[in-house]
């Protein structure tokens, strides 16, 4: 049994005074608690750091073979992207507005980096495998990244 529904235990209302009523005690409390989305917790930070997720490093290098950098460099006009989809950086998978802030973005450090990381063979299948006891450890061969050429550089 509740202590609320108890004739003999005294409850407090919001003046001080006690009172033996339960129904007195509740005066003014709303029955519905939390906050109105069914009992569902959403969790803030996931949703936080999933917005401004970027591509994965080795999702960068498959973009980066000719064949799918030549498509992604020449992309047709689409209007609900940034810069009408024609100004992108192929290593950081970003649109830019024009072609002046796409060349702002290649002296940036965030770019910089970026080229770093990616100067790093993927990791495979195959190089887990080895990790795991399965085959001789072979380091991790480096790759020579450039900055994309741009419209202006190639005339």
């Amino acid at each position: 049994m509740n202590y609320r529904d108890n004739p003999e235990v005294p409850h407090r209302i919001s003046f001080g005074y006690t009172c033996r009523s339960p129904a007195l005690s509740n005066m003014g409390k709303s029955k519905q608690t939390g906050n109105h989305n069914n009992g569902k917790k959403k969790n803030i930070a996931k949703k936080w750091k999933t917005k401004r997720r970027t591509k994965d490093l080795d999702q960068i290098h498959s973009d980066m073979k000719p064949e799918t950098a030549a498509k992604l460099l020449h992309q047709e006009v689409d209007y609900d992207v940034t810069g009408c989809a024609q100004h992108y950086c192929l290593h950081c998978a970003r649109y830019f507005v024009d072609m002046r802030s796409l060349k702002e973005h290649f002296k940036t450090k965030v770019h910089k980096k970026r080229l770093k990381q990616l100067r790093e063979e993927p990791y495979t299948q195959a190089e887990a495998e080895r990790a795991a006891g399965m085959g001789s450890y072979i380091p991790p061969k480096t790759i020579e990244v450039k900055t994309q050429p741009t419209e202006e550089d190639m005339d």
